[in-house]
């Protein structure tokens, strides 16, 4: 190993977040993921949108690359063009935002024949992939049919996005590909271990989780795309990288997350298992006497309203962290860092993947939300599809 890489990976830790170059794809990255975050989607849909923007405007900016010397095309514009029509189609309450971002992006870019023939191409390049996903399956009705006995009353909110699983992947082969085996059974040791560990840390008053174990449960509470494409930007913006590059990136990362999304929730309803608030407070029934009842038990951050197992936030840090590790390997070291709406704004940074993708699953449990084997489950799966996106989108 070279002896001067663990001092350049300080040097970097230390560098400020704005350190990092930004290009068109960055830029426009950052631009939609507040777009989107205004829009006020859930999740699964916002992530979908984030997939075919960065799709359509890694094919327009490839587009432009391959015209002829006689015919060059800005790929800047190409982006603009392919981002504009992809996110105003999508998103049409959000025109204005859109349209704000476009004039801002076009007034970087000189007048000229070149940016005329980017935007044609960006423009072609969107209405393309929107025809081509089309009919990828988001418009499912949603049928989700409560558990219940007649005359039995039970909580009246549908949980989120059943109807998730009939989507079309990008990357898999189909929704179940990585689905994992069951959770573990109610009467074993690792069902116990795992049930006392979030009972003691993830409990809203817990005296056992520290200052710190609490800021970073809030931290990710936040299931929005900026937090995790802030950590890709971390990598995008380092000097030297080619824009065309940065386009594929971001289609691979996308991609790999939208593919999450409909993994994780073919999972989730499939397996339909409780969450921790609902099993702390019916510890008494599991049939093991290692899971002691808490009878008002509550978690320090919000449950999310679908099945718990597995881990949703986790599969988006597998995948992201996966893709990053293969970006990278021929790389120098590279701090990663990103921004969370529920910290009110403030940064975390990490050395490398690793400690980025174990903060994730640590944070599910510390808040409350996910069992340790759940988080696991959750890595693995993510580190799969991303190996996917890898191979389709980044092997050289």
């Amino acid at each position: 190993m070279n002896a001067h890489l663990p001092c350049l990976a300080l040097a970097l830790a230390l560098l400020p977040a704005g350190a990092a170059r930004a290009d068109a794809v960055t830029d426009w990255n950052q631009k939609a993921g507040e777009i989107v975050v205004a829009a006020g989607l859930a999740t699964p849909p916002a992530n979908r949108v984030m997939a075919l923007t960065h799709t359509a405007a890694f094919e327009a900016a490839q587009a432009a690359a391959q015209r002829l010397p006689s015919a060059p095309a800005s790929m800047e514009a190409a982006i603009a063009a392919a981002h504009r029509h992809t996110l105003a189609a999508l998103l049409p309450l959000e025109q204005a935002a859109v349209d704000s971002a476009y004039r801002n992006a076009m007034a970087r870019i000189a007048d000229g024949a070149a940016r005329d023939a980017g935007l044609a191409v960006g423009e072609a390049a969107a209405r393309a992939l929107l025809a081509r996903r089309a009919k990828d399956g988001a418009d499912a009705a949603e049928d989700y049919r409560p558990f219940t006995q007649p005359g039995r009353y039970v909580p009246t909110a549908i949980p989120a996005a059943p109807q998730w699983p009939q989507r079309q992947p990008w990357l898999m082969s189909s929704p179940s590909q990585f689905r994992p085996g069951p959770p573990p059974a109610l009467d074993s040791a690792r069902w116990a271990r795992d049930y006392n560990e979030i009972r003691s840390l993830g409990r809203r008053d817990s005296p056992q989780r520290s200052a710190e174990q609490g800021a970073i449960a809030r931290f990710w509470e936040t299931t929005a795309p900026p937090i995790y494409h802030g950590v890709v930007r971390s990598v995008a913006g380092q000097p030297g990288r080619e824009l065309l590059r940065n386009a594929r990136l971001f289609m691979a990362v996308t991609q790999g997350i939208d593919d999450a999304m409909i993994a994780v929730f073919d999972a989730k309803y499939h397996h339909a298992f409780w969450r921790p608030i609902t099993a702390i407070r019916n510890g008494d029934i599991d049939g093991n006497d290692a899971t002691p009842r808490d009878p008002s038990w509550t978690p320090l951050i919000a449950t999310p309203m679908h099945p718990e197992y597995p881990c949703a936030h986790c599969i988006q840090a597998g995948v992201v962290g996966s893709i990053l590790r293969a970006e990278l390997a021929r790389a120098a070291p590279v701090a990663l860092a990103t921004t969370s709406a529920t910290a009110d704004g403030r940064e975390r940074r990490w050395p490398g993947v690793d400690a980025f993708m174990h903060e994730v699953a640590d944070a599910r449990v510390w808040g409350g939300v996910h069992y340790r084997f759940s988080t696991e489950a959750g890595l693995e799966m993510g580190q799969r599809i991303g190996t996917l996106a890898v191979q389709r989108w980044l092997a050289d």
